[in-house]
């Protein structure tokens, strides 16, 4: 199976043109697979889908990928035509992910959409989303969308879709609906227990992801963890004595731990900088180093 590093962008990077365009060229010039982009409205992240078009349009080999978006709260047949239209324009270098949407209710109230609401619109926006694929018209009546007929073109030739989480119900989501899975701060073996159950339920649901679209995202810091990160993680890991060993502080850390999720079958990539590199120069010199590191990882 082919393993692959790209690269991701957290929700608090403050990365906009120019010094975006110079990134995006060096992950091109360099050779890393892809480029995520997180969204965060009320923070300085770039909107993924504006970001991805402006990277997919000066580059020709990079891929784009959301890390993630969120669905609930968006008209899943406009959200599909702005997919099908990137997928399209870029030769097929869009790699979709997409979330529920963030638990800050000052965030959340952007999308409109009640916390409890948000697994119910989510499964259904997302059947409409892949029925707006086809090509064929749609015809969806239920609990939230009512479409009689309509169509969307561009038609990719494919849209996989990734989606992530942990959780009982997240696994069984992906399992159930997606194409590949991206996980966050999770280990080796989070990995390998997490896959049992998508591939459970895949089954159970008569379908199956490829063995090659199980990824994860790493977030990596040079130097001590944040406080605030470290607070967030034991809250979103309680099960960890020290949350911090899901942060590699090394090149060789990382590289170790990418190949630890390779023994358990995860061969694509995410690395995301917790705290990122200052200006344009620094950025360069940062995927420089990473480049000489993570990508002779690389193999087909």
């Amino acid at each position: 199976m082919k393993l692959r590093i790209g690269y991701g962008l957290g929700t608090g990077t403050n990365l906009h043109d120019p010094s975006y365009g110079v990134v995006v060229d060096a992950l091109e010039r360099l050779g890393f697979d892809s480029l995520w982009l997180s969204e965060k409205v009320s923070g300085s992240a770039p909107d993924p889908l504006v970001a991805m078009a402006y990277g997919a349009g000066r580059t020709s080999r990079l891929k784009f990928g959301m890390s993630v978006m969120v669905l609930p709260g968006r008209n899943p047949v406009l959200v599909a035509k702005e997919m099908a239209t990137l997928a399209v324009m870029s030769g097929g270098r869009l790699l979709p992910a997409f979330g529920l949407g963030a638990v800050n209710p000052v965030e959340q109230q952007a999308f409109g959409v009640e916390r409890g609401e948000r697994a119910a619109l989510f499964n259904e926006a997302f059947d409409v989303m892949r029925a707006c694929w086809s090509g064929d018209p749609v015809h969806h009546h239920g609990a939230r969308f009512d479409f009689d007929g309509v169509t969307v073109q561009p038609v990719p030739k494919r849209m996989d879709v990734w989606l992530g989480g942990i959780a009982p119900s997240e696994l069984r989501r992906v399992g159930r609906l997606a194409d590949g899975w991206l996980p966050s701060f999770v280990l080796p073996d989070d990995a390998a227990e997490g896959r049992k159950v998508i591939e459970e339920t895949c089954a159970e649901h008569e379908r199956s992801i490829d063995d090659d679209h199980y990824g994860v995202l790493i977030p990596y810091c040079f130097g001590a963890v944040p406080d605030a990160l470290v607070a967030a993680l034991a809250k979103r890991r309680p099960d960890l004595e020290d949350p911090r060993v899901l942060v590699p502080d090394s090149w060789d850390e990382l590289g170790a731990l990418i190949k630890r999720f390779e023994d358990v079958g995860t061969t694509k990539f995410v690395v995301v900088p917790i705290v990122e590199p200052g200006d344009a120069t620094a950025w360069v010199e940062h995927l420089e180093h990473a480049a000489e590191a993570l990508l002779p990882l690389e193999h087909d």
